[in-house]
């Protein structure tokens, strides 16, 4: 019996559990296809196949109770944009990577702010069926007042003293609120993300745990939390090399859906 209970413990028989490394590559796909879904269903069934553009407030939830072909389009919708809500801490944590190792602090934010002045004009197209609309603006804006905070943090990063972790916490409120008052794409929970990533950057348990509380108020965003813990400090080869497509995926994507909803509709 001895014997046995050896050989069923030997650490040599036994099934190592899998260990996933994922580049910033397969990171960027994944975020990319979320926000993907995301769209589709803000432009592609929400303005396209459902018109909620045709119904007043309140009307909506009584046409979907009389129309069962109507509720089935509003509960795809539903599914698309929680699959689109695992984007934010991937995304998140993607701009504090880039924010650490970019070369140069300038560049990276100039290109952020140039694509987003080119996203505007196809986001509100995507998210409202307008050329133009001010109600909300895109995601890239949200990152790029994301961008000037860890500038931010970066200056105060070793100080010590309340004083200075006040001035961080301040940093961090001021930047949300820019964000809701600019009304920038996710704006509160994407601020609180990168805060997060980037002071806890080389506690990455810690950083996912509260990410993963943060996100919650996007229901599926959590989930994400298991890619940020797995990602291997490696760009990948096509992040290096076709930089610019990603960014550029961005406002085509909004583009394209945004003219299909517009035709359906």
């Amino acid at each position: 019996m001895a014997e046995l209970n050896y050989r069923l413990n030997d650490p040599r028989r036994r099934r190592k559990r899998p260990h996933i490394e994922l580049t910033g590559t397969v990171m960027k796909l994944y975020g990319c296809v979320a926000t993907l879904f995301y769209t589709l269903s803000m432009s592609v069934f929400r303005l396209g196949l459902i018109g909620v553009n045709d119904y007043a407030p309140g009307e909506l939830t009584d046409a979907m109770a009389r129309d069962p072909d109507l509720m089935v389009l509003g509960s795809w919708a539903s599914v698309f944009q929680l699959i689109g809500g695992l984007a934010l801490p991937v995304f998140a944590f993607l701009l504090v990577e880039g924010f650490m190792h970019t070369a140069s602090f300038k560049k990276y934010l100039l290109t952020m702010l140039a694509f987003a002045a080119i996203s505007e004009v196809p986001y509100d197209l995507a998210m409202s069926g307008k050329v133009w609309d001010m109600t909300d603006q895109n995601v890239m804006v949200t990152y790029c007042l994301c961008l000037v905070m860890l500038y931010g943090l970066r200056m105060t990063a070793g100080r010590k003293g309340i004083l200075w972790r006040l001035a961080q916490v301040s940093l961090v409120a001021a930047t949300a609120l820019w964000t809701m008052l600019l009304q920038g794409a996710f704006g509160l929970v994407l601020a609180l993300l990168v805060a997060i990533y980037y002071l806890f950057y080389e506690k990455r348990g810690v950083g996912v745990l509260l990410g993963c509380a943060v996100s919650v108020l996007y229901v599926t965003a959590p989930l994400s939390g298991y890619v940020v813990w797995n990602y291997s400090g490696r760009r990948g080869a096509l992040a290096d090399k076709y930089k610019y497509v990603f960014y550029a995926l961005y406002p085509a994507h909004l583009l394209a859906l945004g003219l299909v909803a517009k035709a359906i509709g």
